[in-house]
């Protein structure tokens, strides 16, 4: 059965040189691409999502960055559903940046990847661009063979008219059906119809990374193309005061060395003679503007903000009479340090300026604003900036550079050199982990209150810490001094209180830059919540599932997960004992973030000298319909090993203004060994799908914990944990 969807306006079908493009129009795809030569265009620029050639392939066409996340298979699977493609014959490959056809829904008007929203954003748009090519294949079949349309049966893209016997594939019928006119209105599928979605199909990108036929920035080679590695300050609001290139130009491949806004560049034939030169590179810094501060000094700041109120972010009833009149008040402080992304592939970007415009390969996570950035500083128009989207090797948020970092510093490079050779800009792990941007360090304060009879009548809840919006093409969410981001999963929580109170204390005067970080304000807030609850469920002496459930009679999703986790982890009954003298614990969290919920609870095993593991995680996520079932529990268990990592040891550190951390020696990932079994529950949906690449990463932290706390008795306020605790 299906179910009749009015477009918002009538579809185009656009006619290439063999073959059939589909092209969809939406209100706001009205400016032209710089790539149309390609397509004859009309009135307005179409939006295309799905190319079926006459050698029967499928090309769908994505919007959104492949990162690692499983992106391009998604976009894929939701186009193939409704076209009712083969998925053998499905390939995908990246869309051009152009906002007028390719734009993020969530966002708008502009292209990117971000916010768990490839997905989301896509869903509706994507299905009924598979659906308006099948119903024009159908049309063409039925034109073709001269029989009714509704006898027509599509499967693995072939047509059928099973009456006559008559049949064709999608590639004999692209060129009749490109002539074919638009319909009014489509069907779409319920989700008991449909054959692809939900279903563990093989990711689409999969074959070329084992085979290495995948295409990152540090695969392009261009002609005369020169390699740029950069000497960064040593503290952040340094600035060059001279340098001198005598040696680093001694170096054999060193090309060429200039200065730029954020240091000086080193060019060079190759990479490695690019990393020699910058070592015998000479740089004088004039440092009197520089940060100067160490991480205590950030914290004791903090702390001090927290001691008087902030902007208020949401209130309701009194939370301070409510304090007063409480039978028992609880208080916690916790801290958070800066973390960085600290993707498998660093920072990198090519740059090669043209007769016409500029042309730029990299991992463009979004390509709108990057298209802006480089067109002023080149004095070009957006459209004349041509960028080719690469496969990225994970970001994590740092590749949607607020300010566009690393993507300038490549072409000032290349500005700087007159634009007479190209340029692949690469950052060392050195350079990502002391001149990057990182998820910025945070200060909570909580206080609430338990009535006789152990219900949370108040909620206090105070944040300290600087801004992610704060300069980025975001910025104008901030309002009354509330960046949404700094407190989302706090002024959201899903606990019924009567009395709130949550303000925020937003830094201004740090000179670290701050960016998104998987999951964003979720990674600490609930991180503080989770671990508060539970505190105050132990003070009032519940069970911490119990008494979470108490109070989400309003929530139904985030119960419903609590409740699926609880059970597949036995959670009402006893953990198996460990070896003599070693304690174990369960702990639980629940939290929703981009429109997804996820509960998790974890089990640990102390041993004597306080060294500790986490065994099993045990995760239900409600994030709509499970477009790919496979690729969900793939995120989720990444997620997972990303969280706890961390939790356990990451941090980035600060002496008199220096980063103390420069490689993954100091800045320590998750071993394997210390990879817990994971097991994951997707609750059954028929909602639109939401995100699933970040909201697993918050309750990680806080479930680990409220586990180590039952195992120990102790709390835990601060990350990182270390992977030992006080015996």
């Amino acid at each position: 059965m299906t179910r009749t969807i009015e477009n918002e306006s009538r579809r185009r079908f656009l006619k290439g040189t063999a073959g059939l493009t589909l092209a969809v129009y939406f209100p706001w795809a009205m400016a032209k691409s710089p790539d149309a030569g390609q397509v004859q265009a009309s009135v307005f620029e179409p939006n295309a999502f799905l190319r079926i050639a006459e050698d029967n392939s499928v090309t769908v066409v994505a919007k959104h960055l492949e990162m690692g996340q499983g992106s391009y298979t998604g976009l894929a699977t939701i186009v193939a559903e409704e076209l009712d493609a083969a998925w053998s014959q499905v390939r995908v490959e990246s869309a051009p940046a152009d906002a007028s056809r390719y734009n993020n829904l969530k966002w708008g008007p502009s292209q990117g990847t971000g916010g768990s929203s490839a997905i989301a954003n896509s869903w509706e748009q994507l299905r009924k661009a598979g659906a308006s090519a099948r119903a024009m294949l159908v049309a063409a079949a039925a034109q073709r063979w001269q029989v009714p349309a509704q006898e027509i049966v599509v499967a693995d893209g072939v047509l059928r008219h099973p009456a006559s016997g008559k049949e064709a594939s999608f590639g004999q019928l692209a060129s009749a059906a490109a002539e074919q006119p638009v319909p009014e209105q489509v069907s779409l599928k319920e989700p008991h119809d449909f054959k692809l979605i939900g279903q563990p199909l093989h990711r689409k990108d999969s074959a070329a990374k084992i085979n290495g036929t995948a295409v990152y920035t540090q695969d392009i080679h261009l002609p005369d193309m020169l390699t740029a590695i950069v000497a960064h300050p040593p503290r952040f609001g340094a600035v060059v005061a001279s340098f001198d290139a005598t040696q680093a130009l001694a170096v054999n491949g060193v090309v060429e060395v200039v200065q730029i806004p954020t240091g000086v560049a080193v060019l060079a034939r190759d990479t490695w003679s690019a990393k020699r030169g910058r070592d015998a590179l000479s740089v004088q810094w004039n440092e009197s503007a520089a940060f100067s501060l160490g991480s205590k000094q950030i914290f004791d700041q903090f702390r001090k903000l927290a001691e008087s109120p902030g902007a208020v972010a949401r209130q309701e009833g009194n939370a301070d009479t409510a304090l007063a009149g409480a039978k028992q008040v609880l208080e916690a402080e916790y801290d958070f340090p800066y973390l960085a992304h600290a993707a498998m592939e660093p920072m990198n970007c090519v740059i090669r300026l043209t007769a016409d415009g500029c042309e730029a390969w990299f991992g463009a996570q979004m390509q709108t604003y990057n298209q802006g950035l480089l067109a002023t500083l080149f004095g070009l128009k957006p459209e004349q900036v041509r960028i080719n989207t690469l496969y990225a090797g994970g970001s994590f948020g740092r590749r949607a550079s607020k300010d566009g970092d690393y993507i300038l510093e490549t072409a000032h490079i290349v500005k700087a050199i007159g634009g007479r050779a190209p340029v692949k800009l690469v950052w060392l792990r050195e350079d990502d982990m002391q001149a990057g941007n990182y998820r910025p360090m945070f200060h909570h304060r909580l206080r609430a209150g338990l009535d006789p009879q152990g219900k949370l009548v108040a909620w206090q809840h105070r944040l300290v810490g600087q801004s992610v919006v704060a300069g980025s093409p975001f910025a104008g969410a901030i309002k009354n001094g509330i960046d949404p981001t700094s407190v989302e999963g706090a002024v959201n929580l899903p606990y019924v209180i009567p009395n709130m109170l949550v303000d925020l204390h937003t830094v201004s005067d740090i000179a670290v830059p701050v960016q998104w970080w998987r999951a964003v304000g979720s990674t600490h807030t609930a991180f503080s919540t989770e671990c508060f609850i539970d505190e105050l469920a132990q003070a009032a002496g519940h069970d911490p599932v119990a008494w979470r459930l108490s109070m989400l009679q309003a929530q139904p999703r985030h119960a419903a997960v609590l409740k699926l986790a609880a059970k597949k982890a036995g959670w009402n009954t006893p953990l198996p004992k460990g070896k003599e003298g070693e304690r174990r614990g369960r702990g639980v969290a629940v939290h929703e973030a981009f429109g997804s919920y996820v509960a998790q609870v974890a089990e640990v095993t102390v041993q004597t000298d306080g060294r500790y593991r986490v065994d099993r995680v045990v995760c239900a996520v409600d994030c709509g319909i499970a477009v790919n079932p496979d690729v969900i529990r793939a995120q989720v268990e990444g997620s997972v090993g990303f969280a706890l990592s961390a939790a356990m040891s990451e941090a980035i550190t600060f002496t008199g203004g220096k980063v103390d951390q420069s490689n993954f020696h100091n800045y320590p990932p998750l071993r394997i060994a210390d990879m817990p079994r994971v097991e994951v529950h997707i609750m059954p949906s028929t909602t639109a799908p939401t995100g699933i690449g970040e909201p697993p990463v918050p309750p990680l932290a806080p479930a680990v914990v409220n586990a180590l706390a039952a195992a120990t008795h102790t709390r835990i306020r601060r990350l990182p944990i270390g992977n030992q605790l006080a015996s």
